[in-house]
């Protein structure tokens, strides 16, 4: 369970760097201690269960889905089927942000679910591909023998388009930066809307450590794992985790936040067809 500990500590760092990103370092500190001061704020007719069952199983789902991540030789649950475990954790993030959209009877936060949803639909596929390559080159689907396969040379190096799209793909997973508009100013805060105090905190909670998840999950497919020299397997693993996390907290206030449309389009047109091409290659090269 320490690798669990471990991503949670990252997720914390990812917001503060975010704030310092921002002129704020100490800014997320402030707001998590605001929030847990601050009383829940219930809307007529809300569905409480289901909207606490949404907000609590999104940080539950990053958790579950660090659970397969090595770091070096080091894992919680050792697992064949890491990859396949830890995509499954991003159905149940699908069905979270749903629900905490759903259950508090509002427009806003309504429509900011259902675009989570249509925003899946959209970058899972590309992803899939993603994780699916990687998978092939080793003949594996366990993230340590995927990792264990990249001596001599990282995927990241001779399948650049899936590591972009995976890439793109975890923060769409996160809805952060450019995929950010389940939660736009447009809709007043969407999913977030009606969340407050303790609620609101959780689920922030929760998108912060998908991000870590996902970061941590691209250096045992990409980047190598653990390889690398002088240093014990388990530091690689967890700089190489922190240059990844830095990168997508940097392209939140970088990158401007695509409408929904226009992402489902660059996604249909775009991400699916170069990674299917990413993956036919591979095939061909390691078949």
């Amino acid at each position: 369970m320490v690798e669990v500990l471990v991503l949670g500590v990252l997720a914390v760092a990812a917001a503060s760097f975010g704030g310092a990103l921002a002129g704020r370092p100490a800014e997320p500190f402030r707001e998590a201690a605001r929030l847990l001061t601050t009383q829940r704020r219930v809307t007529a007719r809300a569905d409480v269960l289901l909207t606490r069952i949404g907000v609590v199983s999104l940080p539950v789902a990053a958790a579950l889905a660090a659970l397969v991540v090595p770091f070096g030789d080091r894992v919680a649950v050792g697992t064949r089927v890491g990859v396949v475990w830890f995509n499954a954790m991003e159905v149940v993030a699908w069905g979270s942000v749903w629900l905490a959209g759903w259950g508090v009877n509002s427009a806003f936060g309504l429509v900011g679910g259902y675009r989570f949803l249509a925003q899946g639909l959209a970058y899972e596929l590309p992803h899939m591909f993603a994780l699916v390559t990687a998978s092939l080159a080793a003949h594996s689907l366990d993230l340590r023998a995927i990792g264990h396969a990249q001596e001599g040379l990282w995927f990241a190096v001779w399948m650049p388009v899936a590591f972009a799209v995976y890439l793109v793909s975890a923060a769409a997973m996160a809805f952060w930066g450019p995929f950010d508009h389940p939660m736009g100013d447009d809709l007043a805060g969407g999913v977030l809307l009606e969340l407050s105090g303790p609620d609101r905190l959780v689920f922030l909670a929760g998108r912060y450590g998908l991000l870590a998840a996902a970061s941590a999950v691209a250096v045992p497919l990409f980047l190598g794992g653990g390889a690398g020299p002088l240093l014990p397997a388990w530091l690689w693993s967890l700089l190489k985790t922190c240059a990844v996390l830095a990168l997508l907290v940097w392209t939140r206030r970088r990158l401007p936040v695509l409408r929904m449309d226009r992402a489902m389009t660059v996604a249909w047109t775009v991400l699916i067809p170069a990674s299917v091409l990413q993956a036919l290659v591979v095939a061909i090269v390691v078949v």
